[in-house]
Parts: structure tokens; C-alpha cells; sequence
């Protein structure tokens, strides 16, 4: 979901903050550049794969061919191919202005995709017509998992930013039925199932009692009482799953943060699932908002991708 901002209340409070900015796209700052890199359990150095000072892209999915990114930029749909490092934008039919929560189904067809309307959208990933999954307005939906079979999506749930989000299951079909889980006291985000359906990975608040101390943890499919996996000084967001469920993904925010704001150092994580609190590898960078909002494991689970915004030069 879009940024948090630094403030004395809790983040999901400030119904300001909010109305200004999921309705509008991030940009660079002057001097800013957008860096994709690729890392992985085996690479104690990451790899750059594009650099640009033309656009602020976000959030990389991984093609299920292996081949391309699907990154946000602008509003839109992107690729970056892998292999050239070329970025192409995807045009669809009517769409909204979308932020950096979207994933891809299994079946590598098509994209879910939220919007800065706040529904949730469905089109291919060639572009074209897009469907809009969920019905209720006036209601934000930030979607991040999609089932391994296909049938449901994970989003947060908000209205008007007075509560904290809601997580909830909902068929990936237009107005099909949906269902809350209740994970705790605490706002929640980035839900995301695991490879073999039996969970959902997420960060939360509900462990601790300092403020916007997000924490890595895991719920059953069916509900009951979450589990928490890592327990730190850092401000811990968006665990993401390999494919073969060997290994995660998660972003580290210095301690104090609320949300997950921009333009900060940050690390990302990368951990072996038998052993969450011990890093396998970990890379430091400039970024957060934008970094690893979505999964972004390759089909093979050894590399991923990850997106860092440095204010001078390369960031190394």
C-alpha cells in the first residue's frame, strides 16, 4: 500500500496524509535515481540490473517464464526484460491510475492490480481490458497475495483510516464473497500466502506496544491465533515466499519508523524459513516505499528482485 508518513499518531490515522497521496503516483527528487537490482540466497552481491532517472518504478513482480519485471511507474504498468534490461510500458483499456500493490496469477496470464480508486482490478498481462474484482465503494482495497489455486485474493482493508486495516480473503472473481481474519489489535499489511496455501504471511503491529513497530508473523488460512517469526529493534514489513518455500524476503526499517515511508536506509533481509530471525543475506540500501512491496521471487527461487532510489550515484 502507498506511504506513511512520520507523525506522533499512528499512521493509519492521518486521514490527511492518505487523501493526498493514493490518489497520486510517486516521482523522483531532484538529484534521484530508480536502481533494480537482483539478489539472492547465494549472492552476498547483488547484481543492477537497470538504472534511470526518468521515472520512479516500483514493486517488481517476476514473470513466471523467468523472462521479465512488472514493475509500477507513473501510474502504469511496466516489463523490464531481463535479459536487455528494456522497460516497456503495458496499456489497458480504462484503467485507474494503479500504486505498487498488484501480483500475478499462478497461472501467468494475468495481473491483479489495486488502484488509486481504491478497487481492485483484473487484466492481462499483455494489457487490454481490465475487470474490477472488488464492489464495495468507499472502501480501500490494497491487495498483495493471490492463492496458490488461484481462487482468492489477500488485501488490507480500510475506510476512512480511522481503524486500523482488516485483513480479508475475497474470491478473485467479480463480486464473489469474501471473509475477514482477524489478526490482532494491531493494523496489519502485506498479506501473502504461503506456496502450499496452509498460511498467511504478513507484518503487524499486534505484538508490541510501540507505536508503528511492525512485526513479521504468520496466520492460518482459517484463522486462529497468529504466530509471530521475527522479533527485532527494526521495523519489519512485507515477508515475502520463495516458490519452493525454502526461503523469505522482508524489509527492515530503522527503529521509530511508522509505516513504511520513502527515501530512508533500509536493509532487505533474505532468510531460510526453517530459521527466520537469522539472515542468510541482507543488503543495505536507500529506499523502503517502493523497495519490495510484492513478491518478487524468480520461478526458480534463487534470485529476486528489489528496487532502491539513491540520491547521488550508484548505490553500492
Amino acid at each position: 500500500m502507498n506511504p506513511a508518513t512520520l507523525t506522533a499518531q499512528p499512521f493509519w490515522e492521518d486521514a490527511t496524509f492518505w487523501r493526498e497521496h493514493v490518489n497520486s503516483y510517486r516521482e523522483l527528487r531532484p538529484g534521484q535515481r530508480t536502481q533494480v537490482w537482483i539478489g539472492g540466497p547465494t549472492m552476498p552481491t547483488p547484481t543492477l540490473l537497470l538504472e534511470t532517472d526518468g521515472i520512479l518504478l516500483e514493486a517488481p513482480n517476476w514473470s513466471p517464464d523467468g523472462g521479465f519485471l512488472y514493475v509500477n511507474g507513473h501510474g502504469t504498468l511496466w516489463t523490464i526484460d531481463l535479459d536487455t534490461a528494456d522497460l516497456r510500458e503495458v496499456h489497458f483499456d480504462r484503467l485507474p491510475e494503479i500504486n505498487n500493490d498488484h501480483v500475478l496469477s499462478p497461472a501467468g496470464t494475468s495481473i491483479y492490480m489495486s488502484a488509486t480508486d481504491g478497487q481492485i482490478y483484473k487484466g492481462a498481462l499483455s494489457g487490454g481490458p481490465v475487470e474490477r474484482i472488488t464492489v464495495n465503494d468507499g472502501v480501500w482495497h490494497f491487495l498483495h497475495g493471490v492463492s496458490p489455486d488461484g481462487g482468492e485474493l489477500a488485501w488490507v482493508e480500510m475506510s476512512d483510516f480511522s481503524e486500523p486495516g482488516r485483513l480479508v480473503i475475497g474470491s478473485s472473481s467479480a463480486g464473489g464473497n469474501s471473509r475477514t481474519i482477524d489478526t490482532g489489535r494491531g493494523h496489519l499489511d502485506g498479506p501473502e500466502w504461503s506456496p502450499d496455501g496452509t498460511w498467511i504471511y504478513f507484518n503487524t503491529e499486534s505484538f508490541t506496544s510501540r507505536a508503528g513497530h511492525a512485526q513479521v508473523a504468520r496466520i492460518s488460512t482459517q484463522g486462529g491465533p497468529a504466530e509471530l517469526l521475527v522479533k527485532s529493534d527494526s521495523v519489519d514489513w512485507f515477508p515475502h515466499l520463495s516458490p519452493d518455500g525454502r526461503f523469505a524476503t522482508y524489509i527492515s526499517f530503522p527503529s521509530g519508523t511508522l509505516g513504511h515511508p520513502a527515501d530512508l536506509d533500509v536493509r532487505v533481509n533474505v532468510v531460510s524459513t526453517d530459521d527466520w530471525p537469522t539472515p542468510i543475506e541482507s543488503y543495505a540500501l536507500f529506499g523502503g516505499q517502493g523497495t519490495i512491496n510484492v513478491n518478487s521471487w524468480s520461478p526458480g527461487s534463487d534470485r529476486f528482485a528489489f528496487v532502491a532510489y539513491p540520491l547521488h550515484g550508484v548505490q553500492e
